[in-house]
């Protein structure tokens, strides 16, 4: 059992150092509202997470794919939201704030939908792909004779500590980059490239099978 975790902790460390929307949300709060918008999306995340973990343990993921049209209705949802985050993020402005703010002032035409806890919350479930990411990859490493419901959540609840880890040493390190990005024209081609990147996502979602 201890192998198997500790063979799962491994792969998952490589899965979770791969940047993906999860993480691309993550950081366009960092730019849009500050540290404190970036902790309340990596809340979204990880909430998202816990939410397909306790799925996957049930076999309710597997509904996703039993069901075409359920599957492809959530992968259309997510690549359409994805994409409308990227738009925002091509049109967005910054505003000139305070010199040392902490928390700089943009605004919000995403809407509430598009900022905080909800960006993250909603990036991660209207992924079917991390569904069924979650479905494919934790029973190989439950052992034999294990509990199947009880070790999915297990390694579940270690790939999600996992992340919450990964966002805490993003977000620690974000001090010098938040105050570089508080440039005019850097920010400018920061909005411009994560809007892009966001859409890219985004068909990814939609074309991929």
């Amino acid at each position: 059992m201890l192998v198997d975790v500790a063979a799962f902790t491994v792969a998952s460390v490589l899965i979770v150092l791969l940047p993906g929307p999860d993480t691309l949300i993550v950081v366009r709060n960092l730019m849009t509202g500050g540290r404190r918008a970036a902790v309340r999306a990596s809340l979204g995340v990880m909430t998202g997470l816990v939410v397909w973990v306790v799925a996957a343990a049930l076999g309710l993921s597997a509904l996703l794919t039993a069901s075409h049209d359920a599957y492809l209705g959530l992968r259309v949802a997510g690549a359409l939201y994805l994409g409308w985050m990227g738009f925002v993020t091509l049109r967005a402005r910054p505003h000139k704030g305070q010199a040392g703010d902490s928390e700089p002032a943009r605004g919000r035409r995403g809407g509430l939908v598009g900022t905080g806890f909800t960006s993250g919350l909603l990036t991660d479930l209207l992924n079917p792909k991390v569904g069924v990411f979650f479905m494919t990859f934790l029973p190989g490493f439950i052992p034999a004779h294990a509990p199947v419901a009880a070790t999915s959540l297990l390694l579940g609840g270690i790939f999600v500590v996992l992340t919450a880890g990964y966002y805490v040493a993003l977000l620690a390190l974000s001090g010098p980059v938040t105050r570089w990005l508080s440039d005019g024209p850097v920010r400018r081609w920061v909005d411009r490239v994560t809007g892009l990147v966001l859409i890219g996502f985004g068909l990814r979602l939609a074309v991929e099978p």
